[in-house]
């Protein structure tokens, strides 16, 4: 009997350990798979534009420029012919290029702006550097501010930043590290990438107990810490004037992240919400022409230094 006890015993044992095994090899496999799709989204597509300022009737210059790490961004000048206009830099989302800023160049461009719009790297025509990512999105807005500084005449003292999506969050992130930048738009723009729902879009919930070690992954692959560049977390090392500006029917980037940068900006930020709009179609919204013009007019001709104006 003590025998065929310990046969049982040896039994169950064999029994336990194959449903672990079987439990921790579907848990690695799940894993696998979470960092597959991470990997896989982040493979942003590199399309060429289509079209550009002509077909809106706009002179413009084709340009290319340096970034970070050798690379060149290619972009379009488009100077209003007014001397010593002020001077804005249009910036595109993720997966996107120039051609999705011409809504927005039909606004400013009428208005008297000089403007710079670029493709980042790994975007449209610029050069490919092996990922994108939003700190390389900062920096090529930060290159752009160089490349006015150094060919335009007479150069800006100050220049404002139009961003959409990741480029409004990673003009944030540049205007905390460059003064040069004195105002910055954002459409829909991201507080904190470790919130799944702007990073995954709604169905964030099915990859939710691998994005831990998927995160990790990320933020070694681009050398940086979310909280080191989270928008929310830099916005108040910012001497700029923001206008934030998000629809409530964003499903890519909750409208509670526009919310987050207004609070941590404070004083320095304005928020407009617009009911039913989503992450795409807010430069259909009435009055956005005017509501951009008026914002970079302020912060750009009548207060040209916004740091001195924040010094308590």
């Amino acid at each position: 009997m003590m025998m065929e006890g310990s046969q049982w015993s040896a039994h169950d044992n064999k029994s336990a350990m194959k449903i672990v095994l079987l439990i921790a090899g579907i848990v690695v496999l799940y894993q696998l798979a979470v960092l597959l799709v991470m990997m896989v989204g982040w493979r942003n597509p590199r399309a060429p534009h289509r079209r550009d300022p002509w077909s809106l009737g706009f002179g413009f210059e084709p340009v290319r420029f340096p970034t970070a790490g050798g690379k060149t961004l290619y972009g379009w000048w488009i100077p209003s012919g007014e001397t010593g206009a002020p001077v804005l830099i249009l910036v595109h989302g993720w997966g996107r290029n120039v051609a999705r800023m011409l809504p927005y160049v039909a606004m400013l461009h009428p208005a008297g702006f000089d403007l710079l719009v670029f493709d980042a790297r790994h975007h449209g025509s610029s050069d490919v550097d092996s990922f994108a990512s939003m700190p390389k999105f900062s920096e090529d807005i930060r290159a752009a501010v160089d490349q006015l500084a150094e060919h335009r005449h007479p150069a800006p003292k100050a220049v404002g930043v139009l961003g959409l999506s990741v480029g409004g969050s990673a003009a944030i992130h540049a205007s905390a590290h460059d003064s040069r930048i004195a105002a910055v738009a954002t459409v829909g723009a991201f507080a904190n990438p470790r919130d799944p729902r702007a990073t995954l879009g709604r169905f964030w919930w099915v990859l939710a107990p691998g994005l831990p070690l998927a995160f990790r992954f990320v933020e070694w692959r681009i050398g940086v810490s979310f909280l080191a560049i989270a928008p929310e977390n830099v916005i108040g090392e910012s001497c700029a004037r923001f206008l934030l500006i998000h629809g409530t029917a964003d499903t890519v980037v909750p409208v509670a992240h526009a919310r987050c940068l207004a609070s941590a900006a404070g004083s320095a930020a304005r928020l407009w919400i617009l009911p039913g709009r989503g992450h795409s179609d807010t430069h259909l919204e009435g009055g956005m022409g005017e509501t951009l013009t008026g914002f970079f007019r302020q912060a750009l001709v009548s207060s040209p230094d916004p740091a001195a104006e924040r010094t308590p």
